[in-house]
């Protein structure tokens, strides 16, 4: 299910050569036109411009893209100064630091599938919005900006859409926007709360947690289904990167554990076995292993397992609370799309086309 890294220019230049392609159309036609009025002649004109601005604005995007990180590495959230920041390490634990510095708490991370961008919550507006960040931690934007409470983002695989948990209809429910922050659409319209969507690795599906249950949808909103029916409570889904397992924590065994089911909800298994509380897993991108938070040490810490559960190492060692894990890997990294300015940049390449004719 994993694409290897592409070189993140590719798609822009190709957006250049099409800009090429067409320009070249548009004067195919001028030059079978017999004559050249004062009013083609300005058409011209703006073609030429409209080839520069294009070109400008392609080679601009392409040099300030954020830059992905060149191994692997985990974001996770922590108090360690003074109050709930969004912090990075390297997937062994190495070289831990702080992204957000905002006296507003920072919580739930998710990478961008390019690794580019982080997204997360944040209180720094007044109520729970959903923010992005370059992965070096710069460029903080307001994706949600809407009164109501929104929380636990969820990047698609594609990058294309974000999917998050908000109470903008009076309760909680799963929503999905645009990565540029357009277009919020209701997925899940039930009197229930819903929280916690994560994408299966095919953009197919959206699992999330219901009434103390895990359900998935479709990726419209379509054929709800209980995947634990459980009478415990069973929380805070994520898939494995083939699509074949749901991680997510439970109470069933007496105590805050890390369970894995198979994507049919049967063959649940207790991973963790451990008297401390285990929460909020999340797959490495190559499916070896889990990342998760555990208090196991007396505090809440980073751990991560062999996927069987084995071989258990504390990442994080320190004494404040370190939790809601996220990993990315340059190596399984989705290449995605430029998102080109949607103003005066679309009403050029409408333009042309409509001269191209």
């Amino acid at each position: 299910m994993h694409i290897k890294k592409k070189n993140v220019e590719k798609d822009g230049w190709t957006f250049t050569r099409r800009i090429g392609n067409l320009l070249s159309k548009v004067f195919k036609n001028a030059l079978n036109k017999e004559v050249f009025t004062m009013q083609f002649k300005q058409k011209l004109v703006y073609i030429a411009l409209s080839c520069v601005l294009l070109f400008l604005g392609v080679v601009l995007l392409i040099n300030v893209r954020a830059q992905a990180p060149k191994q692997a590495q985990i974001a996770f959230s922590s108090n360690r100064d003074g109050n709930f920041e969004i912090y990075v390490m390297a997937a062994d634990g190495k070289n831990q630091r702080n992204l957000t510095n905002n006296p507003a708490d920072d919580f739930a991370p998710a990478w961008s599938p390019d690794g580019q961008r982080i997204a997360f919550d944040s209180y720094r507006d007044g109520n729970w919005e959903i923010y992005v960040i370059d992965a070096d931690g710069k460029n903080p934007r307001n994706l949600t900006n809407n009164p109501a409470d929104d929380y636990s983002p969820a990047w698609s695989p594609d990058g294309q859409r974000i999917a998050f948990s908000s109470k903008r209809d009076g309760n909680a429910e799963i929503y999905v926007i645009d990565a540029d922050g357009e277009d919020p659409r209701n997925l899940t319209n039930n009197p229930a709360d819903d929280y916690s969507p994560a994408w299966s690795p095919d953009s197919q599906r959206i699992a999330f947690e219901s009434r103390l249950e895990i359900y998935v949808i479709d990726a419209d909103g379509e054929n709800p289904r209980n995947l634990t029916d459980n009478p415990a409570w069973d929380v805070v889904p994520a898939w494995s990167p083939d699509g074949q397992k749901v991680t997510f924590f439970s109470d069933r065994d007496g105590n805050i554990e890390i369970y894995v089911i198979d994507a049919d909800g049967k063959n649940p298994r207790n991973l963790t076995n451990n008297p401390a509380w285990d929460a909020f897993p999340a797959w490495s991108p190559d499916g070896q292993k889990i990342s998760f938070s555990s208090n196991r040490d007396g505090n809440a810490e980073i751990y991560v397992i062999d996927a069987d559960g084995k071989n258990p190492r504390n990442l994080t060692n320190n004494p404040a609370d370190d939790r809601e894990p996220d990993w990315f890997d340059p190596a399984f990294a989705h290449p995605v799309s430029p998102v080109f300015p949607a103003g005066n940049l679309r009403a050029i390449w409408g333009w042309l086309k409509q001269n191209s004719e």
